[in-house]
């Protein structure tokens, strides 16, 4: 156990940045497998940039590799773009 307040401070942030962390990174996941099953493309369309948004955020904090969101978004624009109107 710690015993300086600097490091009773410090797993208090880790803890509560750790379970934000997991939340924005589920929510994501599910918001992506929910695009996946989608085969309505205009529904699909207005349901992509809010996704893109989200794989952004997880690259810019770090939660996600910056290539693993490249390719993340690029398979999943390819999707939208192959399902039939």
């Amino acid at each position: 156990m710690a015993h300086h307040k600097s490091a009773l401070k410090r797993i208090r942030q880790t803890t509560k940045r750790r379970l934000e962390n997991r939340y924005y990174k589920k929510s994501a996941r599910t918001a992506i497998k929910n695009l996946r099953d989608m085969k309505d493309k205009s529904a699909a369309e207005t349901f992509l940039p809010k996704v893109v948004s989200m794989i952004d955020r997880l690259a810019k904090r770090g939660n996600i590799h910056r290539n693993k969101a490249a390719n993340l978004k690029s398979g999943l624009m390819r999707h939208v773009n192959t399902l039939a109107a």
